[in-house]
């Protein structure tokens, strides 16, 4: 199926107080950018043809690929100063580089790359900053199984800090974190069939518009998930997740039991 990744953003929250226009896409966790972790994350389930949705900073994403170095993230023996590659990333991969405007909303970040993902009756979307371990596979079975015309992971609000319940005399009921109330996060991660276009105006969100109008009609399905996902929103977080890296805590990088199995 094919993978359309919304990367046009600013990421204005990850700034560090530089004037660069590096995307927040492009931000490192260990010697990738997260764009590279979600499409391998991906790439892992069999899902190589990707279309990118670029906007701001595009040039920076468009350069990672043209130069991209094998070595990095590959074993390989160097014979005769000439690198024999033990492994591969990328080779099978299929990527669209695709301008959809510096200022458009998701929804018609999605409209602009329609024509790319034309063929199927299913494809897939993320944002490309969020990372999760979740089945790929059984998401997609699901959706396939139901009359839906949309599917989106929801998890567990990120939130850390806590509710309080209060009467009118401003006394304390009740103290609640926000992460053990009943309610859902959009999570990203979205299967879609083609009529979601119907659905999205000139303009539009995807999950505002397409996705909120599809769940009028009952045509919307959710895949709760309560194991690791973890957006990037902040500097913070992309720290967190660069040094969990570092210390061999990356529960996304599935791929990573390919190699020990192998």
């Amino acid at each position: 199926m094919k993978v359309a990744l919304f990367c046009g953003g600013y990421g204005m929250r990850m700034r560090n107080g530089t004037a660069d226009d590096v995307p927040k896409p492009m931000a490192m966790v260990g010697p990738r950018p997260l764009i590279w972790h979600v499409m391998r994350y991906y790439a892992h389930f069999g899902h190589t043809e990707f279309v990118l949705c670029l906007g701001y900073g595009a040039h920076h994403i468009k350069k990672f690929f043209l130069d991209y170095e094998e070595t990095v993230s590959n074993d390989f023996v160097l014979r005769d100063g000439k690198a024999e590659l033990l492994g591969t990333d990328i080779a099978d991969w299929s990527i669209s580089f695709i301008q959809t405007g510096i200022e458009s909303a998701i929804g018609e970040r999605l409209r602009r790359v329609r024509e790319h993902l034309d063929g199927d009756e299913m494809f897939l979307a993320n944002y490309a900053d969020v990372l999760t371990d979740a089945p790929l596979d059984l998401m997609i079975d699901r959706f396939r199984d139901s009359d839906a015309g949309a599917s989106m992971m929801v998890v567990p609000p990120q939130s850390s800090f806590h509710c309080v319940e209060m009467g009118e005399d401003n006394k304390v009921g009740a103290i609640t974190a926000v992460s053990e109330m009943p309610l859902w996060e959009n999570g990203g991660y979205f299967v879609l069939r083609q009529d979601v276009f119907d659905h999205i105006p000139k303009g539009g969100d995807l999950v505002a518009d397409g996705c909120a109008e599809l769940a009028k009609r009952g045509r919307l399905l959710a895949y709760p998930y309560r194991g690791f996902w973890r957006p990037t929103d902040t500097v913070k977080e992309r720290f967190a997740l660069d040094e969990g890296y570092s210390r061999g805590e990356r529960p996304w990088a599935l791929w990573d039991n390919e190699r020990v199995s192998a």
